[in-house]
């Protein structure tokens, strides 16, 4: 553990990972146009809206980092995860909505993306790949599930309202085809999507090896089903709202880790 990452281990064959949930922007980031607005896009309250795993016996990984800082879900070479359409980089130099996100001239250079990845981005892979290989020694699978939320309605990205469950598992790639259909089915009374405008980012598609007993599956919510999206900003944590989708999430680990048990 640091003072931004922060690693509880669990015996279960389940990982959760929550890379976007930080806000901490740490002094040598400069250039910035707004402390405030690098942290918008964070995915707020989803390392408190996931507390509850260890409970299940799962290992978590959560980064403070903000994702202005580095995004810890993106290509490290720095290649689109979704080719043609608006998204945001390993560094990101604008918020969703496209607004710049530093004053001019001050977007961080390669040698300064370079830095950032050292000192955030590896050791947070290095943290989820030990992770993963010390559950694989003691289960013939596992299951990481990437926790991420959004606001329901983000125009440069997606038409409309987003579904509240986004479930991704790279089309089918990262995971068996019997998880995701678990998962979706326990979402089943819930607007939601399989492999939509969301298909798993980096964590997802990189770790994701079925074949290798590594089933990897992303989910990306929409703030909505837990705080208010309305008037202040970060959102609004809704106690009300929030018990009735920890309830959910908790049936859905559930099947990720009976899932897992039942891989031989």
């Amino acid at each position: 553990m640091t003072d931004w990452l922060s690693v509880t281990p669990g015996k279960a064959p389940l990982i959760v990972s929550v890379p976007h949930a930080g806000t901490v922007i740490p002094g040598d980031i400069s250039g910035l146009v707004s402390h405030d607005l690098a942290r918008r896009d964070a995915d707020h309250h989803v390392d408190r809206l996931y507390a509850f795993a260890s409970d299940l016996g799962a290992t978590i990984v959560h980064s403070r980092i903000s994702r202005t800082v580095i995004d810890l879900n993106r290509d490290p070479s720095g290649q689109s995860l979704y080719p043609g359409q608006a998204t945001t980089g390993l560094c990101p130099v604008t918020t969703f909505d496209g607004e710049p996100l530093y004053t001019i001239a001050s977007e961080p250079a390669e040698a300064e993306i370079e830095r950032r990845r050292a000192v955030y981005f590896d050791p947070y892979h290095a943290a989820l790949a030990e992770q993963i290989a010390r559950l694989r020694v003691l289960h013939p699978g596992v299951v990481l599930y990437d926790a991420h939320s959004i606001r329901s309605r983000v125009p440069r990205l997606f038409d409309g309202e987003l579904p509240q469950f986004n479930i991704g598992c790279f089309d089918g790639a990262s995971c068996n085809p019997g998880l995701t259909d678990a998962i979706a089915a326990d979402c089943a009374d819930d607007s939601h999507v399989v492999n939509g405008r969301f298909k798993g980012g980096w964590i997802t598609r990189h770790y994701g090896q079925p074949s290798r007993g590594v089933h990897a599956v992303q989910m990306e919510l929409a703030i909505r089903g837990y705080a208010d999206e309305d008037g202040l900003w970060p959102s609004r944590w809704d106690a009300k709202r929030a018990a009735s989708m920890q309830a959910k999430l908790r049936t859905i680990l559930t099947t990720c880790l009976d899932f897992a048990k039942d891989q031989k």
